[in-house]
């Protein structure tokens, strides 16, 4: 591990900052220097003598001085890209796409470290992206042709960081301000065309970013929804929980962006002169200004997260049988918590976690798991229907989880809106006793959202966050081991690495 300033050259080159480039026209309010490397992301952040000073570190890169960077990382796959598809690599020089998905996460217990500067909260906020295609439309033709695509959308191997700070994800002031300058940067973009040298030859790209990375919680806090316990259940369209549980499964997509920036004018200044159900009701739950544009989608691991999470608790109602009971007390509870906890860890070798993670959800949602569950649940009915629960659920899942839907999984693609209709009946009949006017957030996006999304993108597993998520590993790796162990440097150095 070294310090920055005594980087060799060829090393210099994988960081963004080393190859030149130009926008046309060039970049709103962004500076028209290349070479720029690691900045601190409070850079324009005026504070006066009487503000607050900003508790908190960040270190970005700029969003095109990034993009380049990754481009260049990805220069021999464009040319092979090129090459493969017949096409003659001297006359491919404009009409380039690049297509970016963006993730955003907050981590939380990461300790502090001692040294001078301000006192930063325990927490860490990452902004990544991921360059997931590249297509060029050749002069003559009406068609575009995809030159490169991301096999491993999910892998931290291709996820860039952008942007690495301590920060609080609910510091909602905060963290607009660090992340305010990469908005406008990537609206500059959405303007303007990368001249850029790939093979030898300037070429021109241009970008499209689709921020479809972000767990529920970060889409509702970049879009001015409320909390994710709210009535208004989706990100994706405008139902009520209630609504959402006696139509599980006829939905469709009606949330965009701009619709949020609209509603949140008629909050903010109340056209109609209405009470605050009223008000509330019209705009359905925007109750803040969106900060940042998000796609409307579903995030497959915190989906297969939030759903496990759910059937977890359904193992434990089962286990009770509380389908005979009304409201039982806390010590049953208990009781049946850790004979399912007991259980799993005899036959599954799961150890309890304290909040459901991705891992632990794999292994939950199984067909083994729900057998261990079985022997513990007296009533032949009801481990039938339980068994038909987790069926469907396996049925359903490859189609969210997989990266090329139509490729890996064409016959539970097709029998996906069958299939969750089954599931809604079932819960919305057997075990009614947990949704009887209310589901959960996730739950009603699986059933309800599913097939729209996956027509409009052609996959939901692609664009997840997973990659994001494994960068946080990454993060704390970094962190302990090849950093200067000092407030003021370490961030820039996992940013290197």
């Amino acid at each position: 591990f070294q310090p920055l300033h005594t980087l060799r050259s060829a090393e210099k080159e994988l960081l963004p900052g080393f190859h030149q480039f130009e926008w046309q026209p060039a970049l709103k309010n962004v500076s028209s220097s290349w070479d720029v490397g690691i900045i601190d992301g409070l850079s324009g952040w005026t504070s006066f003598v009487d503000d607050v000073p900003a508790e908190t570190i960040a270190r970005r890169f700029r969003y095109d001085v990034a993009l380049v960077s990754a481009l260049k990382d990805l220069e021999e796959d464009i040319m092979e890209g090129l090459r493969e598809r017949g096409l003659d690599d001297s006359t491919c020089t404009s009409g380039f796409t690049v297509v970016v998905k963006e993730s955003c996460d907050g981590m939380g217990d990461v300790s502090e470290k001692h040294g001078s500067g301000p006192a930063v909260p325990e927490k860490a906020v990452r902004f990544s992206f991921t360059i997931m295609s590249i297509s060029v439309r050749a002069d003559d033709e009406e068609d575009a042709v995809t030159i490169f695509q991301e096999q491993k959308p999910n892998s931290e191997l291709s996820c860039r960081p952008l942007c690495l700070t301590f920060v609080d994800e609910s510091d909602h002031e905060t963290l607009t301000a660090i992340l305010g300058p990469v908005v406008a940067e990537r609206k500059a973009i959405l303007d303007s065309r990368l001249i850029l040298s790939v093979g030898g030859l300037l070429r021109s790209f241009r970008f499209f970013f689709r921020g479809t990375g972000y767990d529920e919680k970060m889409v509702r806090e970049m879009e001015g929804l409320e909390a994710s316990g709210s009535t208004y259940v989706c990100t994706l369209c405008d139902s009520t929980r209630a609504e959402a549980s006696k139509n599980m499964v006829l939905h469709s997509i009606t949330r965009s962006h701009g619709e949020n920036l609209e509603r949140y004018e008629i909050w903010r200044t109340n056209p109609f002169s209405e009470s605050v159900e009223e008000l509330r009701d019209r705009v359905k739950g925007v109750s803040a200004k969106p900060f940042m544009e998000t796609q409307p989608t579903l995030d497959a691991l915190h989906c297969d997260i939030g759903n496990a999470t759910e059937f977890y608790k359904i193992f434990q109602d089962e286990i009770g049988e509380v389908f005979l009971k009304s409201s039982p007390s806390r010590e049953e509870r208990r009781r049946w918590r850790s004979a399912l906890d007991k259980q799993l860890r005899k036959k599954m070798k799961l150890k309890p976690v304290m909040r459901m993670n991705g891992n632990y959800a794999r292994r939950l949602m199984t067909r083994e798991a729900v057998e261990a569950v079985c022997e513990l649940i007296p009533s032949e009915e009801r481990r039938e229907a339980l068994c038909k629960l987790m069926e469907l659920y396996l049925q359903m899942k490859p189609v969210w989880r997989s990266t090329f839907p139509a490729r890996d999984c064409p016959d539970q693609l097709c029998r996906y809106s069958y299939n969750s209709q089954q599931f809604a009946d079932l819960l919305s009949t057997t075990f009614k006793y947990r949704y009887d006017g209310k589901i959960t957030n996730y739950l009603h996006k699986t059933l309800a959202h599913v097939p729209e999304i996956i027509e409009r993108d052609g996959s939901i597993g692609a664009w997840a966050s997973e990659g994001n998520e494994s960068g946080n590993k990454l993060f704390r790796r970094f962190r302990k081991m090849n950093a200067r162990q000092s407030k003021a440097f370490e961030l820039e150095d996992v940013l290197k690495h």
